[in-house]
């Protein structure tokens, strides 16, 4: 495990967490972040797919506005983490996203996962990158932004009980990408980091499982 320097084709340089297998990979992933950065949380995701084999990767893609973004999971760091995101710039994002790709495109086919404003992001990508597979939990947003639609196989992550994002916005999604993989849980928002108070552990570890194999069949 180890931080690196990427940089992006418009020359912006940002850090990134890497986490490597310890056998031969059997693709890459690229972690996209919370609105609180690439946090402890983050990085911990990103060894839990190294653990199952990928060369993941989680990029500081907060680095254009503010580097070393590492909020604390409450009202202060949520105000900052949605101010950073709101001044966001999509074409940088997607340079900055496609470095990661890069970097970790030797393992094999590349998927990208994301949470929360991370999902949101990950949606995106599916129609502006050349990732073989995406994974959104609790993307908020992404009515606003429903087309284009991915190219590549999605699956998604909702909480129930989400106060964040109501389940007519999920219907909204599913009715605009139909092919897209759509599972919820009895939750809230934030359910899959074990830092926030709404952490659900039985949510958490269904949709691992399914990210797995959802993973498994389309990079190996």
């Amino acid at each position: 495990m180890s931080h690196l320097q990427l940089r992006a084709t418009d020359g912006h340089a940002f850090s990134a967490y890497l986490a490597r297998p310890e056998s031969l990979a059997r693709g890459g992933i690229v972690v996209v972040q919370e609105i609180f950065g690439v946090t402890g949380h983050i990085e911990r995701v990103a060894d839990q797919f190294a653990a199952e084999g990928y060369l993941a990767i989680a990029p500081a893609v907060f680095d254009r506005q503010e580097r070393g973004v590492n909020l604390a999971y409450d009202t202060a760091g949520a105000a900052h983490g949605f101010a950073l995101a709101s001044a966001a710039d999509e074409n940088g994002l997607m340079a900055d996203l496609d470095a990661a790709i890069a970097a970790v495109a030797h393992a094999g086919a590349v998927g990208m996962i994301g949470y929360c404003w991370g999902g949101r992001v990950v949606y995106q990508a599916g129609s502006r990158t050349n990732i073989a597979a995406g994974v959104v939990y609790y993307g908020g947003g992404i009515p606003q932004i429903v087309e284009p639609t991915p190219r590549c196989p999605m699956q998604f992550h909702f909480g129930g009980q989400d106060t964040h994002i109501p389940l007519r916005d999920v219907e909204k999604i599913r009715n605009a990408f139909p092919q897209g993989e759509y599972h919820t849980y009895a939750a809230g928002h934030g359910f899959n980091c074990t830092e926030r108070a709404s952490y659900e552990p039985a949510a958490a570890h269904l949709a691992f499982v399914r990210v797995k194999e959802f993973f498994g069949k389309h990079l190996g």
